[in-house]
């Protein structure tokens, strides 16, 4: 009976070592295989739960005669709100470009004008549901509105491209016209890093 319950217990030991390898191996296979894929959905998921809701107030800016700001924003602070009819956009704009920034709503590149600067003026977003999502139903004509403390400007939509993210040369900056340039991730519904951006090129209404 003795030696019957010694092997059954040994017999129940190596089962359980054998179970644990199995799940170990399954473990290393998942994440081998699809670590990276996990964690970018992850980050993702981190990055685009922006909270539309409870929009802050809006930095009080002055302009002056020569159409230059005299008090810029903080770096990180809003300072704007952009919509965009077409497709229900109405977000708001911070100054900057960093993933805690496009958690909140829409960046500004910081190397870039304000509006009513008279240059380029470059936007950038998440390709989610609640931001550019639907950057795919925008028309040339289509009018984007941006709105600040200082006045508001509309911009009216004259072109669309498929670009790489090296591509600098596609978003030029320059100070003869006001120019708005607002890009997002392509494809629209990718999960995780991708290197192509969608943009859309908006003139300023005279």
């Amino acid at each position: 009976m003795r030696k019957f319950i010694e092997k059954t217990i040994k017999a129940t030991i190596i089962h359980l070592i054998v179970a644990l390898l199995i799940i170990i191996s399954i473990m290393f296979m998942v994440d081998f295989f699809f670590g990276a894929r996990i964690k970018e959905t992850m980050i993702l998921a981190n990055k685009v739960a922006i909270d539309v809701e409870n929009k802050p107030e809006v930095k009080e800016i002055v302009l002056d005669e020569k159409n230059k700001i005299k008090n810029y924003p903080e770096y990180g602070t809003q300072y704007a709100t952009i919509e965009i009819p077409k497709i229900d956009v109405d977000l708001p704009v911070y100054f900057g470009d960093t993933l805690e920034i496009l958690k909140k709503g829409v960046g500004h590149s910081s190397g870039s004008y304000f509006p009513g600067e008279g240059g380029s003026i470059i936007y950038m977003g998440h390709n989610s549901k609640k931001v550019f999502r639907r950057f795919s139903e925008l028309q040339k004509g289509n009018e984007i509105i941006v709105k600040t403390s200082y006045g508001e400007y509309k911009y009216k939509i004259y072109d669309m491209q498929l670009i790489q993210e090296t591509e600098l040369e596609k978003m030029p900056i320059q100070n003869k016209e006001e120019k708005l340039m607002v890009y997002t991730c392509y494809p629209f519904n990718n999960i995780g890093y991708t290197t192509k951006r969608y943009v859309v090129y908006a003139n300023l209404e005279k």
